[in-house]
């Protein structure tokens, strides 16, 4: 399932950030978003993931197809290891958590409360729940945030199995993983602050 993102128009605050965006995310494919911070990735990320409107343009993609990745785990702190998983593999309809743990060395965690987790632990619980979620594309905000290298190098994996399974990636990071990816530069993209337009209150619920 195809990705498609054409001559489109991201907000912040009501005041566009990016503009004329246009690319194509395929199955197997892995794209690295690039941009300095603040350049507008997250903006274009949460646009694409449906969680604010776009200003202009179109997504072309079927919502129930994306799994999407925030800054934030998500993890619910007195639930153990594997309650977590069991949740989000609930909320999505799937049952066997054992090639998340397994892919994210988890294994021996299963049982400990994720409030008791080190920051590298619970990144990768909250990188886990992408295996749970069985969505073929996955939108990924600096997801290696509090790894390791060795914790960095599962990640990649992950993603490799994932995009040779048939699904793929769009990755907003400033690292190289060693994945074989294509990019896309936002720079191109930065809209002129100064042609700010009106945009609904509706976005400044999820700035």
């Amino acid at each position: 399932m195809d990705l498609v993102v054409e001559n489109l128009t991201v907000t912040r605050g009501g005041v566009p950030v990016l503009e004329g965006v246009g690319f194509t995310v395929t199955p197997g494919q892995v794209v690295m978003l690039r941009g300095p911070n603040g350049s507008g990735k997250t903006t274009l990320l949460r646009t694409l993931a449906g969680l604010q409107p776009a200003l202009e343009g179109r997504v072309s993609v079927e919502p129930e197809a994306i799994a999407y990745g925030a800054h934030a785990d998500g993890l619910k702190a007195t639930l153990s290891v594997a309650e977590n998983l069991k949740f989000w593999a609930s909320v999505y309809g799937t049952n066997d958590i054992a090639p998340a743990t397994k892919a994210f060395n988890l294994d021996g965690l299963l049982e400990r409360a994720a409030q008791n987790l080190s920051a590298g632990q619970k990144r990768r619980l909250g990188l886990a729940r992408l295996l749970v979620t069985g969505r073929p594309i996955w939108l990924l905000d600096e997801p290696t945030v509090s790894l390791d290298v060795a914790s960095v190098g599962l990640f990649a994996d992950a993603v490799r199995a994932h995009v040779a399974d048939g699904g793929s990636a769009l990755i907003a990071t400033h690292i190289d993983m060693g994945i074989d990816a294509d990019e896309v530069d936002i720079g191109p993209f930065r809209a002129d602050p100064r042609a700010a337009r009106v945009q609904t209150a509706f976005d400044e619920a999820f700035v």
